[in-house]
C-alpha cells in the first residue's frame, strides 16, 4: 500500500469515527437516551485517532514534509472532519505522491526516525505484532484504571 492510499484511508476512517462519536454524544447529552454510543464510539474513535496520528507522522517522515505541514496533518484530527480537506490539500499539492522511500531496496535511511521507518517497512508483520501487543497493553491498563472521572477521586 502506497503512502497516499494509507493516508487517505486512515483520514477517512478518522472522519467516520468522528461521526459515530458525535452521534453518541448527541444521544447522551441532547436526547438523554443512552450512554452506550459514547462508550463504544469513544473507544473506536480513540483508537482510530491514534492510528491517524501515527500514519500522519509516518507519512511526514517518508514524504519529507515541513514541520508545519506535518503538525497540521496531525492536529487536523482534533477538529471533526478536518482530516478530509487536509488529505485533499496534501494530495492536490503532490505531498502524498510516490512510494515508501525506505522500503527494501530503496533509499538509505539517515537518522533515527528514518532508520525506524526502514525497519518497520522491512519487517511489517513483526512491527504490526509489536503494535498490537502495545495497544492491547495500553487498553488493558486503561480498562483497569476505569473511566477518567474516577482517577483522582
Amino acid at each position: 500500500m502506497q503512502p497516499r492510499t494509507l493516508f487517505r484511508i486512515v483520514a477517512f476512517a478518522e472522519a467516520v469515527t468522528w461521526t459515530l462519536l458525535l452521534i453518541g454524544l448527541f444521544l447522551k447529552y441532547v436526547t438523554h437516551t443512552t450512554e452506550i454510543g459514547v462508550s463504544i464510539a469513544g473507544g473506536i474513535h480513540g483508537f482510530v485517532f491514534l492510528c491517524y496520528a501515527a500514519t500522519a507522522a509516518f507519512t511526514w517522515i517518508n514524504q519529507k514534509w515541513s514541520a508545519r505541514t506535518g503538525l497540521l496533518a496531525i492536529v487536523s484530527a482534533v477538529i471533526p472532519y478536518v482530516t478530509i480537506p487536509v488529505e485533499k490539500s496534501l494530495d492536490r499539492r503532490g505531498l502524498l505522491a510516490g512510494g515508501w522511500r525506505f522500503a527494501p531496496g530503496g533509499e538509505e535511511p539517515q537518522g533515527g526516525l528514518e532508520k525506524g521507518q526502514a525497519w518497520i517497512l522491512g519487517n511489517p508483520i513483526l512491527a504490526i505484532a509489536i503494535v498490537l501487543v502495545g495497544v492491547a497493553g495500553v487498553f488493558s491498563f486503561l480498562l483497569f484504571m476505569g473511566p477518567p472521572d474516577t482517577w483522582f477521586s
